[in-house]
């Protein structure tokens, strides 16, 4: 177990990620990415949609994280029969004491797992707004803070399947990526009989990091700086979806932000202490898709908001900056996107 002094460093960081990162890809095979992006948002404080069909290890990836951090973790299985109350918790009264006393929900919890979270009914999951943006609960006139780290992983099914509700708008700005594992490959899958085929990956998953720990890294990734030019080139991105043609509905200004504090997240993790276009670009996709809505003449023409948002970044301008190490390699691997 990894333990640091009060200000946790970048070399702590990229440790204590990578213990996390092999903790959770033994149990989800030939998925980096996807593992990325998941240890990106939890450093970046924010929370994590996983949308894709059943049986495809959307709960596993979620448990797996949850596990591999020493911190309380709650599991909510969303059904049309569950209340709002059972989410935040509810006031109940004590006759010996004559008052009111508070029984925290599901909600109460450093790592939270939403499972199936369109499956329950839009009042029910308006449960959730408040817990997502201000990190507290309301019950009753009372507020109460939420745990530090805090990080909701919730998963869903495609909105074309039998009972499910589609997430309104609102609650889904609030969530910072949306990620789909996708099939595995034939080698991933062949692995995974091998490793799932008697007992399940999980039940030997043991903590790599603390709780505490992992406020502290998440304080470090604060400390990353962005260069105007930067903060500009997000702007930007963001502000191009306000105004494309296949679209009815652009990212908000809590997407510009999100999408800026993955980006620092995201260099904290590759051990650089400043952010490069290349952070944004590399989750454009993923922070900002899941916002925007397309027009029904887009729709018509199969046009998804991902393809959508890779047009955007192949338009855009890209800042040059003075230290680019990175972000070669990503152009060269996008050779539609190009440098100014």
């Amino acid at each position: 177990m990894t333990t640091y002094d009060d200000r946790a460093s970048l070399t702590d960081l990229t440790t204590t990620a990578e213990l996390v990162r092999r903790s959770v890809e033994g149990v989800i095979e030939g998925k980096p990415e996807v593992v990325r992006v998941s240890l990106t948002v939890l450093l970046a404080e924010g929370h994590l949609l996983i949308e894709d069909v059943p049986g495809v290890g959307k709960t596993m990836l979620a448990k797996a994280l949850a596990r591999s951090i020493d911190c309380s973790v709650r599991r909510i299985q969303f059904t049309p029969d569950l209340l709002p109350s059972d989410i935040t918790g509810v006031s109940v009264y004590d006759q010996q004491r004559r008052e009111f006393e508070f029984k925290p929900g599901a909600i109460f919890a450093q790592i939270v797992i939403g499972d199936e979270i369109n499956r329950a009914s839009p009042k029910t999951q308006s449960a959730l707004l408040e817990s997502l943006e201000e990190r507290q609960v309301t019950v009753d006139g009372q507020s109460y803070e939420l745990p530090s780290p805090f990080m909701v992983v919730a998963t869903q099914n495609p909105v074309e399947m039998e009972g499910t509700y589609p997430l309104p708008e609102a609650q889904r700005d609030r969530f910072m990526a949306r990620v789909s594992i996708g099939y595995p490959s034939a080698d991933a899958e062949l692995r995974m009989l091998d490793t799932h085929g008697g007992v399940s990956p999980l039940d030997d998953l043991q903590p790599v990091a603390h709780a505490h720990d992992i406020v502290k890294l998440i304080d470090a990734v604060r400390s990353v700086h962005v260069a105007d030019s930067v903060r500009r080139y997000a702007v930007d991105l963001v502000g191009a979806t306000r105004i494309h043609p296949d679209l009815r509905l652009g990212a908000s200004p809590r997407a510009t932000l999100h999408l800026l504090r993955a980006a620092k997240a995201s260099a904290a993790l590759a051990g650089r202490e400043y952010a490069l276009p290349d952070d944004v670009q590399a989750l454009a996709v993923p922070v900002l898709a899941h916002r925007l809505l397309p027009t029904a003449q887009a729709q018509l023409d199969r046009r998804t908001a991902e393809q959508v948002v890779l047009d955007i970044l192949q338009r855009t301008p890209v800042p040059a900056v003075a230290q680019r190490p990175a972000g070669e390699a990503f152009l060269a691997q996008r050779p539609g996107l190009r440098r100014l």
